[in-house]
């Protein structure tokens, strides 16, 4: 098993795979992907788990984290997520968040990130937005949390 930093072509397709196969190619792609960093998990070089991360000074939104359904269950999407919180971390992060489908937030929440009241809906899913703050809290309005 590694983890690498891929590029967004690399992360697109497994996105689109994964999350959306029903919908049109272009629907998985991100406005902000060329801004962001991907990064992806691989079993015996297959791609198995991406994720893609945008940080925005201290605050940082991972975003389209998807695992092959054939390899779920199995701990990569765990490994991969963890080391994306420890790599945030060491870039100087304190706040992480992510849009979470609600069937997920448990899944999240072992990762010490925690539901907001902030929930919206998008192409017939429910989303809520959980966070984990690092090395204490920070002092900011909703607002400010939430305009990346």
């Amino acid at each position: 098993m590694e983890i690498r930093i891929i590029e967004k072509e690399q992360a697109w397709q497994l996105r689109h795979q994964v999350m959306w196969p029903d919908k049109d190619f272009d629907f998985i792609k991100l406005k902000e992907d060329g801004e962001g960093t991907h990064y992806g998990l691989f079993e015996e070089e297959e791609l198995v788990s991406v994720v893609s991360i945008f940080i925005h000074g201290v605050q940082a939104q991972f975003r389209k984290f998807a695992t092959l359904s054939r390899h779920q269950n199995k701990g990569y999407g765990s490994k991969l997520l963890n080391y994306v919180l420890s790599e945030t971390e060491r870039l100087g992060v304190k706040r992480i968040y992510c849009n979470a489908r609600m069937d997920k937030a448990m899944f999240y929440e072992k990762f010490g990130l925690s539901k907001t009241d902030a929930t919206f809906s998008k192409s017939g899913k429910d989303y809520i937005v959980m966070e984990r703050h690092i090395k204490g809290e920070m002092n900011m309005s909703q607002d400010e949390l939430f305009k990346i």
